[in-house]
């Protein structure tokens, strides 16, 4: 889609504000709420949101609801992307150098306290992700989404215990497992060992800069982790981007739910992901999505889907 020439103009109008701009410049970076960009800034809600809407309407950025909060982020078109860039470069200032130090400090604090969470929960992991529905449900439909192999190169990203290593590194010549959490990767690799597998790789790494070569597996898989994101749309493109010609990207995570205490419970960011929200990351990231496939709880709980996606056979692989 193309801005018209009065869109044009409508949306440096919205822009052309200190406090817009600054805002803008906060969400090049990454999606946040509202109540972090009014912390960031010290600046009121309500003024904040007022800010917000005049650029949702001119279409600079995106809304989108989750459980009770509501977060914003840059809009995906093109257009508005290289307008909203150009303005940025142009008027750069040393107060958006300010916010994006106090941004910082908020993704340290949130950093901090997501790696306190997995230290602490680690040794129950398994038994905490079975909590919504059965795990041996889940795994029944992940067999059957990421098919029989043999696979030359799995990649786990944010293995956690390792599960997925040990489901499907049996049919992998090479298998490789990223997390942050030492104490995870520790638990992984007794998981390993105990399950008799010799060619697997743990390494300490992060999903949104994994240093792998692209196009470098044939199975990436993605379970349970993009709930606990800053930026889950750049973990995807990352998770794409190892996905070699033929191969696929497996996303297992939560459907939208408005259970609002797993934020302070289990440190969870987002409550969930439209399948929309998944296939359009896909597909931006060069891959063609399959039908997603949905769990429904054992009870009263949360819907899981799986996600799958395969990189065309004639796609040339994108340089690292």
């Amino acid at each position: 889609m193309s801005l018209t020439a009065d869109q044009t103009v409508d949306a440096l109008r919205a822009a052309g504000e200190p406090t817009r701009l600054r805002l803008l410049s906060l969400l090049s970076g990454e999606e946040l709420s509202v109540m972090e960009m009014s912390r960031i800034l010290d600046q009121s809600q309500p003024r904040v949101s007022r800010h917000l809407k005049l650029m949702t309407d001119a279409g600079l950025i995106e809304r989108f609801p989750d459980g009770a909060r509501v977060y914003y982020r840059l809009s995906h078109d093109a257009q508005a992307r290289r307008l909203i860039d150009t303005v940025l470069d142009i008027l750069a200032d040393d107060a958006g150098e300010a916010d994006h130090r106090r941004l910082d400090e908020v993704r340290k604090e949130r950093e901090e306290a997501a790696e306190s969470y997995f230290e602490q929960v680690a040794p129950q992991w398994d038994r905490l992700r079975s909590l919504y529905i059965s795990e041996a449900a889940v795994e029944a439909a992940l067999e059957r989404a990421v098919g029989p192999g043999p696979f030359e190169r799995v990649v786990d990203l944010g293995t956690g215990s390792g599960r997925m290593l040990t489901l499907f590194g049996k049919r992998a010549k090479m298998s490789v497992g990223l997390d942050l959490s030492q104490n995870m990767l520790n638990i992984a690799r007794a998981n390993v060992s105990k399950a008799g597998l010799d060619k697997v790789e743990l390494r300490h790494g992060d999903i949104f800069a994994t240093r792998l070569p692209a196009g470098s597996a044939d199975l990436v898989i993605v379970h349970q982790v993009l709930h606990y994101l800053a930026d889950p749309s750049a973990a995807v493109a990352e998770a794409a981007r190892l996905v070699c010609p033929e191969g696929r990207l497996v996303i297992v995570d939560f459907a939208p739910h408005d259970f609002e205490h797993m934020r302070e419970a289990h440190q969870h960011r987002r409550l969930g992901f439209p399948d929309g929200e998944i296939n359009t990351w896909l597909v931006e990231a060069g891959l063609t999505p399959t039908a997603p496939i949905a769990l429904p709880p054992d009870n009263e709980g949360l819907t899981v889907t799986i996600w799958t996606a395969e990189r065309p056979a004639a796609q040339a692989r994108k340089s690292a």
